[in-house]
């Protein structure tokens, strides 16, 4: 039997928040059903139209050191089925590698052929993309400018296609679908193109079809120059100049449509780090565009509902914040014995919510859009449940970044060339090292871990799996993080010899890597015994004082009593921040010991006496108050002076081993280029 008790008001501040936080991730999620419903609605679609004229496009194709996929993108789009005369190719290379070689070679022979084709170089990265972007459209040629990132492979017929939905004056943009030429190379590709397809083809999709705001995607789109000028070019400001455009084009009035038959394949990130980056672009992007441009939207003439949609696209981010702090204060509630079920005494009721409001609707969206081919895409819901869970930490991260107005880099997402399962990208230059972010995710599997033991030990194993499920996606980005940043070089065939200082760096590597893990098994088998025997004895005798309320029974009461007098402490006070004497362990037990003498001097008595009942009265008014008490001490307990010092601790050897193996991955990389 699970027993419930009144919250204290530390306790009651929590479940307050976590009921808050509760209420709006639900929001953002039934937003998400909403524009399912519009996806699904049968609404007048644009219209492609047949070209009577050819008109002059200019293609910018932005790049920074991709020399494994810069190649294929000029060939790909010089292979347009499109009248060389009306084609303009304008290479956007601010690359600082071999990447520039490579397409000046490429961009020679071009030329020799007959084509439009120019390789820009400014000479800095100032404003990045966005500025390489800006300072090619003062050369730009034609009314439409199509642009294509590094790792995209359009097909031939594009451009023909896409020019046929400019079919009224005000469409600006034609967005067209992402295709994903390595779905299949791993699990971790899986998750990010079934995550990319519920975008476009729900997102996407339903807001092109309605008056709501949609937002360019960065590549894989045709502009209408005028629609760019009008609206204020491209702008450096933040990390998705393509949102902050799109949405400043549709505020002065211009229609973005996106065509879902267009699909233009692209390379998914198949390093773990590359694609954390990926996700940190796009969730401090969408931040930095919600503070810049949520008041423009709040006072523009604008229906109210895509106001609505325009502040939950830009804000939706925060869920990641929210969803951490949710998932710190569960274990804290499931320890306090408080009541988190639907409907009290039906536990499973909870549980089916969480499966209504997850699995089983997006199962169903999954059918509806994959047709016949839908049973092979349950395997990726249930990959990107765990990345989408693990990539809390890094996107929380990302979030905090854009609110404190801190200024970063644009950070490209390093592509390897990689299509096939046997491709290996493990030998190529960009692989991107862990951060810092890693030991967050760590933590909070490990916070997790005992989460799940209070949720059992608590009479809560229903919650077991609902914690389980972020706890494994903190582990799998984390272990995918590291994983992903060991070197292999020295194991490739084309690599058959090693010197001894490479053996000696990685052996260094690896032994760190082996510290860090032993560490973490540590002080997961650190914070159970602390919790076995400093939290869960006063659980027991919380327990021990409710079962004493119901009961009137003097034999019972006295053997209850001198069990909870050995589970607690003979003193202390775990608050050790403006302590009281409510939570002071002497008085408690000195309550304890007035208890057992009331009921060994009633137990002699009638029990239809008046003395008896007012002394079992008031044997149940004092166990009824030590378990508020109780209550009040409990969480302190977790938050103790020991458990801080340890913690910092703890954290403090896991980041001097990541900073010496931080020191020893660059030493590392000296010898490779010591051998080369």
């Amino acid at each position: 039997m699970i027993i419930h008790t009144l919250p204290t008001p530390l306790t009651q501040f929590l479940w307050n928040m976590f009921i808050g936080i509760a209420l709006v991730i639900t929001l953002y999620t039934c937003n998400f059903y909403y524009l399912v419903f519009l996806a699904r609605q049968k609404r007048k679609t644009t219209k492609s139209i047949e070209l009577k004229e050819i008109p002059t496009v200019t293609i910018q194709l932005p790049i920074y050191n991709e020399k494994y996929v810069a190649a294929r993108l000029v060939n790909a789009v010089c292979a347009q089925d499109y009248p060389k005369e009306k084609l303009c190719i304008q290479i956007l290379d601010d690359s600082d590698d071999d990447t520039f070689h490579i397409l000046e070679d490429l961009v020679n022979d071009y030329q020799k052929k007959g084509f439009d084709i120019t390789h820009v170089r400014r000479g800095n990265r100032k404003g990045y993309k966005a500025g390489a972007l800006r300072h090619a459209m003062t050369f730009a040629k034609g009314d439409f400018v199509a642009i294509f990132d590094a790792d995209f492979i359009p097909p031939s017929w594009f451009l023909k296609k896409a020019l046929s939905y400019f079919c009224k004056p005000e469409i600006g943009l034609v967005q067209c679908r992402w295709g994903h030429v390595n779905e299949k190379y791993s699990a971790l590709t899986m998750a990010q193109a079934l995550s990319l397809d519920f975008h476009f083809l729900i997102e996407q999709k339903a807001k092109s079809n309605s008056h709501l705001f949609m937002n360019f995607n960065g590549t894989a789109g045709v502009w209408r120059r005028e629609c760019i000028e009008d609206s204020g070019g491209w702008h450096t400001a933040t990390l998705v100049e393509d949102l902050d455009l799109s949405y400043r084009a549709q505020m002065k009035g211009w229609k973005c449509v996106f065509i879902p038959d267009i699909v233009v394949d692209a390379e998914l990130p198949v390093q773990m780090n590359a694609a954390k980056r990926q996700q940190f672009r796009w969730a401090k992007g969408s931040i930095q565009c919600a503070i810049k441009l949520l008041g423009d939207v709040a006072i523009k003439k604008i229906p109210v509902d895509t106001k609505v949609q325009a502040f939950v696209q830009l804000t939706r981010h925060i869920a990641f914040p929210l969803m951490l702090v949710q998932f710190l204060i569960l274990p804290i509630l499931l320890a306090s014995k408080i009541n988190l079920y639907i409907i009290s005494g039906l536990p499973a009721l909870t549980i089916l919510a969480y499966l209504a409001m997850g699995p089983l609707v997006y199962i169903m969206i999954i059918r509806d859009m994959y047709n016949t081919s839908w049973k092979s895409k349950i395997l990726s819901y249930f990959y990107m449940v765990f990345y989408s869970a693990g990539m809390s930490v890094n996107n929380t991260v990302a979030v905090f970044d854009a609110l404190f107005g801190k200024k970063n880099e644009f950070l490209r997402t390093p592509k390897f060339g990689i299509i096939n399962k046997n491709d290996d990208w493990r030998d190529k230059a960009y692989a991107l090292p862990f951060t810092k972010t890693t030991l967050l995710e760590i933590f909070f599997g490990v916070y997790g871990i005992i989460g799940i033991f209070i949720a059992i030990f608590s009479s809560n194993p229903i919650f077991a799996p609902i914690i389980g499920i972020q706890v494994v996606g903190f582990f799998y980005i984390a272990y995918l993080s590291i994983s992903h940043s060991a070197s292999r070089k020295g194991k490739s065939r084309n690599i058959p010899v090693v010197s001894s200082n490479q053996r000696m760096a990685s052996a260094y590597y690896k032994f760190a890597m082996g510290g860090i893990m032993g560490l973490i098994i540590i002080g997961v088998v650190m914070a159970f015994e602390e919790y076995s025997t400093t939290i869960y004895p006063i659980d027991q005798a919380r327990g021990l004082l409710l079962r004493i309320q119901a009961t009137s029974d003097p034999q019972a009461i006295h053997n209850d009593l001198k069990n909870v007098m050995i589970l607690l402490p003979k003193s202390g006070n775990p608050v050790w921040i403006f302590p009281t004497e409510d939570t002071d362990f002497g008085l408690m037990q000195g309550d304890l010991q007035t208890m057992l003498g009331t009921v060994d001097k009633i137990s002699s008595t009638s029990p239809d006496s008046a003395a008896f009942h007012a002394g079992m009265l008031n044997v149940h008014y004092q166990a009824s108050a030590i378990v508020f008490n109780l209550l009040d001490a409990t969480p302190y307990m977790y938050v103790s002076i020991s458990n801080i010092l340890f913690g910092c601790i703890w954290v403090a050897v896991i980041i001097g081993i990541f900073t010496v193996l931080k020191r020893k991955r660059e030493r590392l990389r000296s010898y490779d280029l010591e051998d080369s």
